[in-house]
């Protein structure tokens, strides 16, 4: 098994991620569990960390404290806590086994979900699975308008109101935007035509000729059914598709029927299934 090292980087040192992942992006749909727009997400939050793998055999080094802006090693993969999911993608040529045995430091009690790494002797979620959808660049026609620093305001507000307890502020508006994945978002915001902020759809690029993503998307309770969510969704896919996306991605999990109408309504195609890996109870696991 080929020996890999596990970096842990800040927010201010993602940028070697994000070049990996967009490397690693292909043009319908992200392959793993991450698209660099799912980094770019995290990093609303000042103090977020990403892990990196690299080939341990890149520069002969073994010292996992090396510093990642001058390493020469190849990455393997990359991967985050999302609560209490480690989510990972990897090169498609990556050892899964090796970067699966050095994860287990990450994957303590508590952490009983791996979503795009196999985990040997956990089992797939099958009864929990999350649809991957895909756009493809077409004509588009939308009330949905860029979202600037005047608007950001609204556009906050826009999904603290779809998603309740969403602590989501000003303040992490404001440095996700200036992070290192600043430059890979697109935002598209509806209004009623009484100038209320109705939907919103962030958007993020992976470069030209392969697929952007959407992450998050969110219309206010009280404007629902209006067409104002599908908009948000056009709007943010046309912005990606003009700056060379070649499709535009969407995950969801199944079970959330309004969020695959709304995909679908817009124009998505359900590409396939994805399903975490769970770990066994302690009895089974013995």
């Amino acid at each position: 098994m080929p020996p890999v090292l596990r970096r842990t980087l800040t927010s201010r040192e993602a940028s070697r991620v994000l070049r990996a992942l967009g490397v690693w992006t292909p043009a319908d749909a992200p392959a793993g569990s991450l698209h660099p727009g799912d980094v770019g997400w995290l990093l609303r939050h000042a103090d977020a960390t990403v892990h990196l793998w690299v080939d341990a055999r890149g520069d002969g080094r073994t010292d996992s404290r090396i510093d990642t802006r001058h390493d020469s090693a190849a990455p393997v993969a990359v991967g985050f806590l999302d609560g209490r999911v480690l989510r990972v993608t990897a090169a498609p040529d990556a050892d899964l086994g090796a970067v699966a045995a050095d994860a287990e430091e990450l994957l303590g009690p508590g952490n009983d979900r791996t979503d795009g790494l196999p985990v040997p002797g956990w089992r797939p979620e099958r009864e929990e699975p999350w649809l991957v959808l895909s756009w493809a660049p077409e004509p588009v026609r939308t009330r949905a308008r860029p979202v600037d620093e005047p608007e950001a305001a609204d556009r906050v507000s826009i999904h603290r109101s779809a998603f309740p307890g969403s602590k989501f502020a000003l303040k992490h508006w404001e440095t996700m935007r200036s992070s290192p994945a600043g430059d890979l978002l697109v935002e598209a915001l509806v209004r009623t035509p009484d100038g209320d902020p109705a939907a919103a759809a962030t958007g993020w690029f992976g470069g030209v000729g392969r697929c952007g993503l959407l992450e998050p998307v969110g219309t206010h309770p009280d404007h629902r059914g209006h067409g104002y969510g599908r908009d948000a969704v056009r709007g943010a896919c046309a912005a990606l598709a003009d700056r060379g996306a070649s499709a535009v991605a969407a995950l969801t999990p199944a079970r959330n029927e309004a969020a695959v109408a709304l995909y679908r309504s817009a124009g998505f195609t359900v590409v396939r299934e994805n399903h975490r890996w769970k770990r066994p109870p302690a009895d089974e696991s013995c």
